[in-house]
């Protein structure tokens, strides 16, 4: 196990990531027949809930996000990673690609210009794909790497933007993202040892840290997935209850309040993010964080152009949606959830894209051999709703 004492208190989802042995690299296997999942709605409109199987993979995603036009992109999950760390899906035509070359898929932590642990992944309304790689910190990685943000245009696969973190950043876990493309912002969940929202100015390339807040930590309550509650092991070997703390987060559609919450946590925050734009203090901001409602245990969120956001439900093999009054409802109730759905993002309409990568069965769980299995999915749901694509 790793022994670095900054891992201690760390993301259990990126404790996997971090602490898992090296795999071989795997192969794309098959998309379902119905293919078909494309052209569900073109004959009517689909049915709120309506579950569909978007691609079958032997790849394990981490997030998933959508362009506006169908473009599909995933990050690839550093529990069984391989060389490709980021790719694009095309489901009418059977295969993957690496994502936006070879080269930024190249061995972890052999170069620069290379994807090291990439997770949360957002398309902004530019057809610009944000990527936060948080390093390569793999335990047979020679040495650990620090963040770094990415924009790569989707249409010309150049990159558009890159900060590197600064040293102090190294031994965070920067995972989940929000984008503000129009005014230029990005927003980042750090699940580390020092929970944080982690705010990039990508006008001026530089970033600040919000922390020291109790809504940021982990709640006490457990992390359930198909029925059993979640340990994990720590640095030294012990098992624990799983408590992860700031996790999920996104934007409202005019880009004017953040939304975030633990991942081990029933309750839903809202702050402007003004106050981030403006570098106020953290004071000024904590001030102004209120409860805006209750949500499930979930790894992954989504809001839509109407307010509404729509959670992945651990225990429940669910998508919950918690509306503008904070009425929190079922959206839909599935199995072929139950495996861990990780994140979520509107693609086109109301499509609602979720990636489904079973990292409960890791070793780090169960103490264990890694008990996943293909297929990994990429599944889509239709909310009903006005979404917005790539977020």
């Amino acid at each position: 196990m790793l022994k670095q004492k900054w891992l201690l208190k760390c993301s259990i989802a990126f404790l996997v990531l971090l602490t898992s042995a090296s795999f071989t690299e795997q192969k794309f296997i098959v998309f379902p027949s119905n293919a078909q999942t494309q052209s569900a709605s073109e004959s009517a409109t689909p049915k709120v809930g309506q579950l569909e199987v978007v691609a079958e993979l032997d790849i394990t995603p981490g997030n998933v996000t959508a362009s506006k036009d169908g473009r599909i992109f995933a990050s690839i999950h550093g529990m069984r990673r391989g060389s490709t760390q980021l790719i694009e899906i095309f489901p009418g035509e059977n295969k993957w690609e690496p994502f936006p070359n070879a080269a930024w898929n190249a061995s972890p932590g052999s170069g620069k210009n290379v994807l090291n642990s990439p997770h949360g992944v957002a398309i902004d309304s530019q057809d610009r794909l944000w990527v936060i790689d948080h390093g390569n910190w793999m335990p047979n990685d020679a040495a650990p790497t620090r963040p770094k943000l990415i924009a790569f245009d989707i249409n010309t696969r150049e990159i558009v933007y890159r900060y590197d973190f600064p040293e102090s950043a190294t031994g965070t876990i920067m995972q989940d993202l929000a984008v503000d493309g129009e005014r230029g912002f990005v927003y980042i969940a750090d699940c580390g040892s020092r929970p944080a929202i982690v705010v990039v100015d990508i006008n001026n390339n530089t970033s600040k840290r919000f922390e020291n807040h109790p809504s940021l930590n982990a709640e006490n309550v457990d992390l359930v997935v198909e029925g059993k509650k979640l340990l994990f092991l720590d640095a030294d070997g012990n098992m624990q209850d799983a408590r992860v703390p700031i996790n999920p987060i996104t934007l409202s559609a005019d880009g004017e309040t953040l939304f975030f919450g633990a991942m081990n946590g029933e309750t839903w925050y809202s702050v402007p993010a003004g106050l981030f734009r403006e570098r106020a203090s953290d004071k000024a901001i904590g001030a102004t964080i209120k409860v805006v409602g209750q949500k499930p245990v979930s790894d992954g969120v989504s809001t839509d152009a109407e307010g509404n956001h729509f959670f992945t439900s651990l225990e429940d093999g669910a998508i919950d949606k918690l509306s503008q009054d904070g009425k929190l409802t079922r959206l839909i109730q599935d199995d072929r959830l139950l495996p861990w759905a990780d994140n979520v993002r509107f693609g086109a309409d109301s499509w609602l894209y979720i990636a489904v990568n079973q990292l409960h069965r890791a070793s780090i769980f169960t103490g264990k051999p890694d008990a996943g299995q293909p297929p990994y999915y990429i599944m889509r749901v239709w909310t009903g709703t006005q979404g917005q694509p790539g977020r």
